[in-house]
């Protein structure tokens, strides 16, 4: 405990003790008398970080002594005294920085300033950022750090830039959360990455995304081949997303250049780069890449070609399909016969058809469900005598292949953003799930539900939930489109207002609740505040309920007339 203490006020020059009063080489002689000086020396000339590793692992596990040296006959005393003695050492030690070259003028940024009240607004968002947040909160007051989102993406829409006071906040924010990164670096501008330069804890801002492209112009040849070829790997796949972008030939150009020098897992990240843009043009490339000696490069080569309809691998696979999938040639063809493939010859390997099922496939099942998933879906509506997507669907399959088949038109409809077949394997929203005759899985329908255009999509989900209620209907409201439309907006609203009135508690419905106040249109606030009063406890209703729904209900109205008035201050 002494020698402690003595290390201690050395280090802090705070103690009053006449023992450690003296310099600091007799506080560190005085703590370690029983050592011999040269293992004292040896302790004391060890770097500051071997003295912190030494102190994390402990120093039975590390003891505080140079490789082959003595070990002090005290190590933790032996630790403290050296610790003190490297802060007096540094602390005295400290010299003036040399002064750098004043750092050049941030470019010009000739976007119009922000209203006053909408700089207010940004300065209070940013200082609410801290407070803790979440659907199941308690109190009427707005989420504030759930806006920031929002409002930069509105203030990127009308382009406005950047206070400068308030780039520092802005930057922090955007440091502590990724998803704020895109509208905050738009926002910020030439001056948020000219600051960004200036501050280590911002360099996420100099790079072009957060998988981390540097800024530079992609229209500048030598510079992409440079950054090409001598780039991290992070930083070659958003130069090649960039570039795919504006060009996508010269993307394919770039990729096609290092292609055979690649590593696997390299070249597969790469060529998923090339959904963006996807075109016939880049077919030649694609073919050469079912070669590949790589199965994950070839199966996702397979992929893109048959989300072109056009493709010779599009064409090989229908072939393939439609051997094994026909009219019912026994009857009037107005039933689906199935006969799955009997190998997986080298042929179908090639095009991407994994020959291994998953654990509780069957192979035959498997292989079906790859050949019809890499069909065009046209194919089908032509094979059964030109009926539509929803009559091809409804047709009745033979021999129990009806969910092998629709699963694998599923996954067509999304490989192939095809909203005519989405519509047909999604059926009518009111009825039952299990019942649909696509899949009965809420994430798969979330998807299929994506294709389908804005309008159609909010519809379909408002019946939906008219029909299902709230309960599994998170999902299919997070691909609606912000803000809601109305019918979807009422929909919503009249769920929530139902379990109210069932007396439940509303935290099994805060995710949706806490989606309502980011997506449900502003206007309906008026329309909502005859739901903040709180209601007489019904009998068998939960305890205290009635207080909890005012509560969100109130928050809820708080917050669209928050959003209302963030929107009109940014129009100003």
């Amino acid at each position: 405990m002494t020698r402690t203490t003595s290390a201690a006020s050395t280090s802090t020059s705070t103690s009053t003790s006449t023992s450690t009063s003296t310099s600091t080489s007799t506080s560190t002689s005085t703590s370690t008398s029983d050592a011999p000086a040269s293992t004292s020396a040896c302790v004391d000339s060890l770097p500051w970080e071997e003295l912190i590793t030494s102190a994390l692992l402990g120093t039975d596990r590390r003891p505080p002594a140079p490789h082959g040296g003595p070990i002090p006959a005290d190590a933790p005393a032996a630790l403290l005294d050296a610790a003190a003695l490297h802060t007096v050492r540094r602390r005295a030690g400290l010299l003036p920085a040399v002064p750098k070259d004043r750092p050049g003028p941030a470019a010009p940024d000739p976007r119009p300033a922000l209203p006053e009240a909408a700089r207010h607004r940004l300065a209070h968002l940013l200082a609410d950022r801290s407070a803790p947040s979440g659907g199941g909160r308690r109190g009427s007051a707005p989420d504030l750090t759930e806006l920031i989102p929002q409002w930069l993406a509105t203030a990127n829409r009308k382009g406005y830039r950047a206070p400068a006071a308030l780039l520092p906040p802005l930057l922090d924010a955007a440091r502590a959360r990724t998803d704020l990164r895109p509208q905050a670096l738009a926002f910020a501008g030439p001056r948020g990455l000219w600051l960004a330069g200036l501050n280590p804890d911002w360099r996420f801002a100099l790079r072009g995304s957060a998988s981390g492209t540097p800024q530079l112009d992609a229209t500048d040849a030598d510079a992409v081949g440079r950054l090409w070829e001598e780039g991290l790997f992070a930083e070659r796949i958003a130069l090649l997303d960039s570039v795919r972008a504006r060009d996508p030939s010269a993307a394919r150009t770039l990729l096609a250049a290092t292609w055979p020098a690649e590593r696997a897992e390299d070249r597969l990240m790469f060529l998923d780069s090339l959904r963006t843009g996807l075109g016939g043009d880049d077919e030649p490339f694609l073919e050469q890449a079912l070669s590949d000696r790589s199965r994950n490069v070839r199966a996702t080569a397979a992929e893109l070609l048959s989300a072109l309809p056009e493709s010779a691998l599009a064409g090989r696979m229908a072939a393939r399909a439609t051997s094994c999938v026909n009219p019912d040639r026994t009857g009037d063809g107005a039933t689906i016969a199935v006969e799955a493939p009997h190998e997986c010859d080298a042929g179908m390997q090639r095009d991407g058809v994994s020959a291994v099922p998953p654990t509780g496939r069957g192979e035959r099942s498997w292989w079906l469900g790859q050949l019809v998933e890499a069909t065009p879906l046209g194919v089908w509506e032509e094979r059964f005598g030109g009926r539509s997507a929803e009559e091809v669907v409804a047709l009745p399959v033979a021999d129990g292949w009806a969910g092998e088949l629709h699963g694998a038109w599923c996954r067509a409809a999304l490989r192939q953003r095809n909203p005519q077949w989405a519509r047909a394997l999604l059926g009518r929203p009111s009825a039952p799930p299990a019942s649909g005759p696509g899949t009965a899985s809420i994430a798969e329908r979330s998807k299929l539900i994506a294709v389908l255009g804005e309008h159609e999509r909010a519809v379909w989900v408002a019946e939906f939930i008219a029909a299902h209620g709230l309960s599994e209907a998170f999902q299919l409201l997070g691909v609606c489109t912000v803000p809601w439309a109305g019918p979807l907006g009422r929909a919503v609203v009249d769920a929530l207002d139902i379990a109210r009135d069932g007396g439940s508690y509303p935290w099994s419905f805060s995710g949706v609740m806490g989606l309502a106040e980011r997506c449900l249109d502003p206007a309906e606030a008026d329309r909502l505040e005859v739901l903040t009063a709180t209601q007489d406890e019904r009998e068998g209703a939960s305890p205290g309920a009635g207080g909890y729904w005012s509560e969100a209900f109130q928050r809820l109205v708080s917050t669209l007339r928050l959003r209302a008035a963030m929107e009109a201050e940014l129009m100003a």
